[in-house]
């Protein structure tokens, strides 16, 4: 994953006003009015947010992959989720105003005079905490939602859109709304490339591994559908990601399905106060999974939180699992 990861080196925050080509880097103003679909809606921004607040670190990073840190009044993320050394814009994590280490508000985006809350459905808005881009748009500040958190329709079932084409989506229309799309259009074309490249040394048909997304639970595990994070990290990398027919993002599911889908290969959610060893321990002591392929034959794998969710890393989980999916394949 480090060497994966080494290929952003110099697209993110590294990049200067003055390779970006932007209107803004050369002091003119005719790249706004700027019009971006957002989850099925236009939204048009007349000028750069110069104070956006972010919730989650996969959205922080988004904003630093693209050296946005000098537009933001600051990021709210648990202290678990932080970032750390092994991406070329970990700085801008020192830089910027850690906020809060809880749930974001409308009281925190209007003490810190945000212009513009970058968060998601369930990745900070939501309905329950009377937090939602309708309550923001009353308070004159904007929003943009996570493309992976877009409703489908379907109450409030979660994913509109393919996990890296979500990623790609929000890359390229926050590079307009801030006038830094040489940035994002370098990004995506890494990411894309880096992808091809995994994808194109994946096992094909029939050797591809059944593969199970574990996030947390006992009673009934937490995974991912089609429109998630790990659905398209799962499939480029060469698996055959078992809850693939869920129409949703993150989603809850019964054991007997994981029993009845037999997956070669269960990928771990690592995050918050449960650690992947714990979760591994329970996989393994559980007894309805005792004759489980993935469990019988140990082929656990972990990725972090930020590997999972919509984030600038997915590129470089798609190839750290693409590896280990490929030596069980040729295992097999």
């Amino acid at each position: 994953m480090l060497a994966s990861l080494a290929v952003l080196a110099g697209c993110g925050a590294q990049v200067n006003d003055a390779e970006s080509g932007s209107d803004s880097a050369k002091g003119g103003d005719s790249h706004y009015p700027v019009t971006v679909t957002n989850c099925g809606e236009e939204k048009t921004f007349d000028k750069a947010p110069t104070r956006a607040i972010t919730n989650d670190v996969g959205i922080t990073d988004i904003m630093f992959s693209l050296g946005l840190e000098d537009n933001m009044a600051g990021y709210v993320t648990p202290a678990y989720q932080r970032s750390d050394k092994r991406v070329p814009w970990a700085d801008a994590y020192e830089k910027t105003e850690w906020l809060s280490k809880g749930r974001i508000s409308k009281e925190i985006a209007v003490d810190n005079r945000a212009d513009l809350v970058f968060a998601g459905w369930n990745y900070g808005f939501n309905e329950a905490d009377g937090f939602t881009p309708a309550t923001l748009e009353k308070l004159g500040i904007d929003s943009y939602l996570l493309s992976e958190s877009c409703r489908n329709g379907k109450g409030k079932a979660r994913g509109v859109m393919s996990p890296l084409d979500a990623l790609y989506t929000d890359l390229e229309n926050l590079g307009k709304i801030f006038d830094v799309e040489d940035r994002a259009e370098k990004l995506v074309a890494d990411f894309r490339r880096q992808v091809a490249e995994t994808e194109a040394k994946a096992p094909k048909g029939k050797d591809r591994p059944r593969v199970f997304l574990y996030d947390d639970g006992k009673d009934k595990p937490l995974t991912s559908g089609r429109f998630a994070g790990p659905h398209d990290i799962i499939t480029k990398a060469g698996g055959d990601h078992i809850m693939k027919d869920l129409d949703d993002s993150w989603v809850t599911v019964g054991w007997e399905t994981v029993v009845d889908r037999d997956p070669e290969i269960i990928v771990i959610n690592n995050y918050g106060d449960v650690s992947a060893e714990q979760k591994r321990k329970f996989l393994k002591s559980f007894g309805p999974l005792k004759n489980v392929s993935a469990v019988r034959e140990d082929r656990i794998f972990v990725l972090d939180y930020v590997d999972l969710v919509e984030s600038p890393r997915n590129p470089a989980a798609v190839a750290s699992l693409g590896e280990y999916v490929r030596k069980v394949a040729d295992a097999k």
